[in-house]
């Protein structure tokens, strides 16, 4: 059982904010106008509180609590990103996000006891098997270079279509190395089949939403789509997408 960030003080969140932006505790330091102790001391009480072992775990476990309505602010100073720390075009690394559904909420980076059921989503079981590096969902274009949001949106939209098709095994090969490490196909697939097969056939799909998430190391796109179906569920499909490997991989994926 994890502790919520909701018993985090303000000023404890606002330290993990700012590593999420890329800073370490000198920089933070500097941003608020404090000692480096002091932003310690800050970081170590919010690792107690969220019972982890890093402040970069303790970040991200705030970042999946906040999702999309992080505070931009600082108390009264602007939070600035860190010097240097947007990356380059067409990279992302990896980054933490969850599923939650009424009932269900799935991390899928965290602790490792709870790695069986992190990845649970949307994908039912397959007879295809995985060997070798899984293959990436390719970003090249034929024609013209696509930019660095389009080729992430293209890939989200690419692997919720393999969802829709059933081509469970295909889905789970999309993903990162770390989403993988964490969850195995059977979890992925057992846990799918509950959650996607009773929605029926897609209906409509609009992308809503292309963002660079500045979380630690370097950052990852979020792509939110709105998407309706058969049996009359509208819902949001939030897909986060990490680059590995040459290619936009998923990293996470939240339905709500």
């Amino acid at each position: 059982m994890t502790t919520s960030p909701d018993v985090l003080t303000p000023k404890e969140k606002d330290a993990l904010r700012l590593l999420l932006r890329g800073h370490d505790a000198k920089s933070s330091a500097r941003e608020l106008g404090l000692s480096v102790h002091t932003v310690n001391e800050r970081l170590r009480e919010a690792r107690r509180k969220l019972g982890t072992t890093s402040s970069r775990e303790a970040a991200r476990r705030l970042l999946e609590a906040e999702g999309e309505h992080t505070p931009e602010t600082l108390g009264d100073k602007p939070l600035g990103d860190a010097p240097g720390s947007a990356p380059a075009a067409g990279h992302a690394p990896s980054a933490t996000r969850r599923w939650a559904r009424p009932g269900l909420v799935l991390s899928l980076v965290g602790a490792a006891a709870m790695s069986i059921i992190l990845a649970a989503l949307f994908l039912p079981a397959s007879p295809l098997t995985l060997a070798g590096p899984a293959p990436a969902i390719p970003i090249a274009a034929a024609a013209a270079p696509e930019s660095e949001a389009d080729a992430a949106a293209r890939a989200a939209g690419d692997f919720l279509a393999l969802i829709d098709q059933g081509r469970w095994a295909e889905s789970y090969a999309a993903t990162g190395a770390e989403f993988r490490r964490l969850n195995t196909l059977k979890a992925w697939s057992d846990v799918s089949a509950r959650l996607r097969t009773p929605l029926g056939h897609m209906l409509t799909r609009d992308i809503t939403g292309n963002d660079y998430v500045p979380a630690p190391p370097q950052g990852y796109r979020l792509v939110r789509f709105r998407s309706t179906y058969a049996d009359g569920t509208a819902q949001t499909e939030r897909v986060s997408l990490a680059w590995e490997d040459g290619a936009w991989k998923v990293a996470g994926i939240v339905i709500d």
